[in-house]
């Protein structure tokens, strides 16, 4: 079948405006960072469930692949397409439906933007804790589809943690709606797990029931600078037992982090001596600042913090966290750079991180390895530039990040997704049971392979 005829008959599904050809698709990036322009026949932009099942039962029948998109700000190329492809767009999906007050949840179209659902939240007291840097741009489709993360998991959880329900459309145009609105609901196989995390490759994503909390209320910031390693998880121990659940974020940026964040000239020193960890700390709680201060205090009585400067604004506190987010410092600091987002235990970490920096040195002398990461809950980010990212480069720093988890107990995603960048490494983090297991569920929901293909399980 020509791609001529495949986009008029999509064109007679979805209107001639809804589907997007030649520069309107190229004119798109697939990914963060914005480097490479979407590949594929055409941009369909369903707006309703009903839609997205037509376009799917069409491409199902003719073996056309199909790659769902949101806000297109991945890291691991989960909505990469091909010239042979349908990139499924879930834009023109951006409703939210309705908040129920009383139950705290919110139901939602995919293709809302989290930043939208936020907002709506506290428009009637509430909150939704999930929050990430792409926070304008990154689709709530996109976070239950990668399971995302981001800056409060500590004290929330991750996306799946906030998803009740979901409707989700398979491979053949079957719609399955879960919608559930309980926060009690034990009654058979829990079917949403099918779609949370699985990055489009079982079903896409067209409406969900989030949970939504009660307002966070007053938070505080503090940015602490502690000399080793052993110091911030004496930090985070001193933390945990005063503040207890109303820790919201634990955040340590390596030395090398900061020097090259600061030489951007984007920032104003928060320290007057250089070196050492540094600590982003945020709590929530009536008495956040006053409580945040004496915990300091206490923290600098005891040597565990050598210096530290407590947020007396918003915008202060913004300044700070802008340190922690800076991610085109970090990027035009090693250009080219190399992004990873793995986990594992807090006391394997700096062990890990020297030997992969010694590796990568041993073989570029040049290379640099930039660490800062969500240490509070196990995970860590390594931007890694050794002058190249080429294949044969990029294959090697991999394997010199990847390998050693394995022994570690560690992930190679702890919460960017596998998507097509992390695929051949997926049996350092899962064994070929479990590997076999994701094969049949893929094989079951979508034999034809239509679905996101490449991506998460070969």
């Amino acid at each position: 079948m020509s791609s001529d005829t495949i986009v008029d008959d999509l064109r007679a599904l979805l209107g001639a405006e809804n589907i997007l050809v030649d520069a309107d698709v190229t004119a798109r990036f697939d990914g963060w960072p914005p480097i490479h322009p979407v590949q594929a026949r055409c941009i369909a932009r369903p707006g309703t469930t009903a839609e997205v099942s037509a376009v799917l039962k069409y491409c199902d029948r003719a073996r056309i692949a199909v790659v769902p998109q949101g806000g297109r700000t991945g890291l691991a190329k989960g909505a990469r397409s091909t010239a042979n492809d349908v990139a499924l767009s879930l834009e023109r999906l951006n409703r939210i439906e309705g908040v129920d007050v009383t139950g705290a949840t919110m139901t939602v179209e995919a293709g809302v933007p989290l930043q939208r659902v936020q907002e709506a939240a506290a428009e009637q007291g509430l909150f939704y804790p999930v929050d990430l840097g792409a926070r304008g741009s990154a689709t709530i489709g996109g976070n239950i589809a990668t399971n995302a993360g981001g800056n409060r998991v500590l004290r929330y959880g991750m996306t799946r943690e906030q998803v009740l329900g979901v409707e989700a459309v398979l491979a053949d145009g079957t719609v399955v709606s879960s919608m559930n609105r309980l926060l009690k609901n034990n009654a058979g196989y829990d079917l949403k797990q099918l779609f949370i995390g699985t990055e489009g490759t079982l079903g896409v994503l067209t409406r969900a029931v989030l949970r939504l909390r009660p307002a966070l209320g007053k938070t505080a910031t503090a940015l602490a600078s502690v000399n080793t390693f052993a110091d911030s998880l004496a930090l985070l121990k001193h933390f945990s037992r005063l503040a207890r659940e109303a820790l919201t974020s634990f955040e340590v940026m390596w030395p090398e982090f900061s020097d090259a964040v600061l030489a951007s000239g984007h920032h104003k020193r928060p320290f007057e001596t250089s070196g050492g960890f540094w600590v982003l700390v945020e709590v929530a709680r009536e008495d956040a600042e006053f409580f945040l201060e004496d915990a300091i205090s206490g923290a600098l009585e005891n040597g565990v913090v050598s210096d530290a400067v407590v947020a007396m604004s918003e915008a202060q506190a913004a300044a700070l966290w802008a340190l922690r987010e800076d991610s085109a410092a970090r990027s035009a600091a090693l250009r080219p750079a190399i992004h990873f987002d793995i986990g594992l235990p807090q006391e394997e970490m700096p062990g890990y991180v020297d030997c992969v920096k010694q590796q990568l040195q041993a073989r570029w002398p040049t290379a640099r390895l930039l660490v800062f990461g969500h240490v509070g809950d196990c995970n860590i980010h390594l931007t890694v530039g050794v002058g190249s990212d080429d294949p044969a480069s990029r294959h090697a720093v991999d394997e010199i990040v990847y390998a050693p988890l394995q022994a570690l107990g560690g992930t190679i995603s702890a919460e960017h997704g596998v998507g097509l960048e992390k695929r051949g490494f997926l049996g350092v983090s899962r064994n070929p049971v479990e590997l076999e297991l994701m094969r049949r569920l893929k094989a079951t929901l979508d034999p034809n392979r239509i679905l996101n293909p490449g991506k998460v399980v070969a």
